[in-house]
């Protein structure tokens, strides 16, 4: 009888032995994915044991019709306060039992800080795959005033943008023909929206280009092609003189002051002799490594380019850069002034010297 007895015994822990050490961490790894290989054997019981208790907490979404919304986690932040922000903010149900998921599966060692977009309609193991990743599917760009398009175009390699330097270079020669102030250009040059966009990083070239000029066109209002207008120009024209103005200026105040220069010499017939035109058809500077060479010699000024307005009459062909609203507000509504000339103060300040004659000019040299 009492052999009998410790065979039953005998046969009932190796039952239970069976079931703790094999049943239960193998229905956990059918339902959940095998555990991490870090964990002691001790361990893959007990969070098979728990994944299986929760069951339906992990597997089963929130809310079914829930919506996107944003979910951050900040640089070193725990498991534990991860899980209950996320149970705060009504994305799952219960925060110890995604807590036991994220240590059984070895995630709870990768999530990574950064900004999510999650939603309740998304299962506790799907959410807890998302923090693997903070690659977020769109990316922040920004166009600084006075760029021309090769400096935006060299920007893309550090800004997540699958679009490809030349590439943007290639559809910017090709300016879209929705437009209709781009009609006959021979590129989109100017009209590159100084601006912060929030894009597609898959965004194609193409797309990227339309985007850019659909932003400017959004911000040309009948009160500035009316200003335009009044000053003689039409759109495209007041975008190149504006491209110029953006260039010499330093100080946004200064502006109407520097446009009211430039409308006045075109008006009487003068050549602009503005530096950038020159820095822009001399193109890039390998010495300096800038697109704007700086200073000018008086051999960059003979530069023969119909860019050169130290050389041509008029304004040049095109934009050389892209201006900022300032700057196009400059030109539309510039200040009324006597002045031909302008020329920077010695002190450093950014801010001009101004003066009706040519011999006033050259008296604010600095010494």
């Amino acid at each position: 009888m009492r052999n009998l007895i410790l065979i039953i015994l005998a046969f009932l822990l190796l039952v239970l032995f069976f079931l703790v050490f094999v049943s239960i961490p193998s229905q956990a790894a059918r339902i959940y994915g095998p555990p991490a290989p870090s964990l002691t054997l001790p361990q893959r019981v007990q969070y098979s044991a728990q994944l299986l208790w929760y069951d339906g907490l992990l597997t089963r979404p929130l809310n079914a019709n829930g919506s996107d919304q944003s979910f951050a986690i900040e640089v070193g932040e725990s498991v534990n306060s991860v899980s209950a922000h996320l149970q705060e903010v009504g994305l799952i149900r219960d925060a110890e039992s995604f807590r036991a998921y994220l240590i059984y599966s070895g995630l709870d060692t990768s999530i990574q800080a950064g900004e999510y977009k999650l939603s309740a309609a998304m299962s506790a193991i799907e959410i807890a795959r998302e923090l693997q990743d903070a690659t977020s599917p769109e990316v922040t760009f920004v166009i600084l005033p006075g760029w021309r398009m090769e400096e935006i175009a060299s920007s893309y390699s550090t800004s997540g943008l699958s679009v490809a330097p030349e590439e943007f270079l290639e559809a910017a020669l090709n300016a879209p023909d929705d437009f209709e102030f781009l009609s006959g250009a021979d590129s989109a040059e100017g009209f590159f929206f100084p601006d912060s966009y929030i894009l597609s990083r898959s965004i194609s070239a193409d797309d990227l280009v339309t985007e850019l000029v659909r932003n400017f066109a959004s911000r040309l209002t009948p009160d500035l092609v009316n200003g335009f207008e009044e000053q003689g120009l039409t759109v495209y024209e007041a975008v190149t003189l504006a491209s110029i103005v953006e260039r010499e200026a330093v100080q946004d105040e200064e502006k109407p002051l520097i446009a009211s220069v430039y409308l006045n010499r075109l008006n009487l017939g003068m050549k602009l002799d503005a530096d950038p035109t020159v820095q822009y058809a001399l193109g890039f500077d390998l010495l300096q490594d800038t697109w704007w060479t700086n200073p000018l010699s008086l051999e960059d000024l003979k530069f023969d380019s119909p860019f050169n307005t130290y050389v041509y009459s008029g304004l040049p062909p095109a934009p050389i850069a892209n201006p900022s609203l300032e700057s196009l507000q400059a030109v539309a509504f510039p200040a009324e002034t006597p002045y031909y000339f302008f020329r920077a103060k010695c002190d450093g300040s950014g801010y001009h010297e101004f003066s009706e004659t040519f011999e006033e000019h050259l008296g604010n040299r600095c010494p």
